[in-house]
């Protein structure tokens, strides 16, 4: 009886140590369940344990707050937003100006005959509202301002004026016109949700690094003829469209092109608009040129022949003067050759030793 006793013990025993065993197996099966339930199931070919899993999906957490707190790229408002009225009517007739300005303006202008035929967006594109393409975001949020270029403040009025006589090598238009006062509107409408004092990412034009050499125009050319005669042909004229009034790809230089008081006429400007921009299609996302080829290429296009700008009275004080601004005289020791195409690198780093000097010397 005694053996029998210790036998049925026996069995229970080993019964309890089975049913306990099952309940720890599904105790840790819902304990995975819900890790997976919270954290995910780790995609095939992962090595990650549920130790580094977890590690993992802090980082995963991390990077996700990181792209949460990234500011967007501007961009222009809805014209389904537009206002309504005159001042919507206003704001259109701006977009259209700067749209198609050689119909209003250009040498066959329903208006006046004061611009060379290219039209404002050619160089502030899809009428000033493409992120990195030159846009209008940040115009309405920091103007008035002062500049050093004039060495004054100056109203968005100024601002217009400066592109019709520099970048469309014209005459000013009067601000109290209906012509300035729409492109105002316009202007001032695409920087409506855009806080007084900043520029949005996107705003402008995206600034290259500097290059180590000097930007060289012999590989500029071969970029040019590679990339951009389909649009603008083999002589840098453009091509007009069927009115012969606009251009349906702008001249790059020559008569009809930006002077040499314009902003892209600085290198800086122009390989930073091309490399965002151009050839046709690509975007700051997708470019299509690398850094060296777009300051290559810019160096091709603006040693090309184009109209002399009025630049007396720019930049009054030496020592503001962009390192890419390619006329003298300069407050350094550096060429006109080497402001043109530098190199842009070596010379600004050479710039700060001195300054850094200068601090030296004034402390001692």
């Amino acid at each position: 009886m005694e053996q029998r006793s210790n036998q049925e013990e026996k069995e229970l025993l080993a019964v309890i140590q089975k049913l306990l065993n099952l309940i720890l197996f599904l105790l840790f099966v819902v304990i995975v369940l819900l890790y997976f339930l919270i954290f995910g199931i780790p995609r095939p070919g992962s090595e990650a344990t549920i130790g580094n899993s977890l590690a993992g999906s802090s980082q995963t957490a991390m990077l996700q707050t990181e792209k949460k707190s990234a500011p967007a790229v501007w961009t222009a408002p809805d014209t389904t937003q537009l206002p309504t009225g005159e001042l919507r009517k206003q704001i259109l007739y701006g977009k259209s100006l700067i749209a198609n300005t050689a119909l209003y303006l250009g040498p066959l202008g329903s208006v006046a005959h004061i611009s060379n035929g290219m039209n404002c967006q050619n160089c502030h594109l899809d009428a000033g509202t493409r992120p990195y393409g030159n846009n209008y975001s940040a115009v309405a949020s920091t103007y008035p301002k002062f500049r050093e270029r004039s060495g004054k403040t100056e109203d968005i009025f100024k601002r217009v004026n400066d592109c019709l006589e520099r970048s469309l090598n014209g005459k000013t238009l009067d601000s109290s016109s209906n012509e300035m006062k729409a492109i105002k509107a316009y202007i001032t409408w695409l920087g409506i949700k855009v806080k007084k004092g900043t520029k949005p990412p996107g705003s402008g034009i995206q600034d290259l690094p500097f290059m180590d050499r000097a930007a060289d125009p012999g590989k500029g050319e071969l970029v040019f003829t590679s990339k951009c005669i389909s649009c603008h042909a083999a002589d840098g004229m453009g091509k007009l469209n069927a009115d012969n009034k606009t251009y349906q790809y702008p001249p790059l230089w020559g008569e009809h092109s930006y002077n040499t008081g314009a902003g892209l006429y600085r290198l800086s400007r122009l390989a930073g608009y091309v490399k965002n921009n151009m050839p046709f299609g690509a975007t700051q996302a997708s470019p299509q040129l690398s850094d060296a080829e777009a300051w290559d290429v810019a160096a091709f296009v603006n040693s090309q022949y184009r109209p002399k700008g009025n630049i007396s009275k720019d930049w009054p004080k030496l020592a503001a003067k962009p390192i890419d601004h390619p006329f003298g005289p300069y407050a350094d020791s550096f060429t006109e050759t080497q402001h043109k195409y530098g190199p842009f690198g070596q010379m600004a780093a050479l710039k700060n030793m001195e300054k850094e000097k200068q601090k030296v010397k004034q402390v001692n």
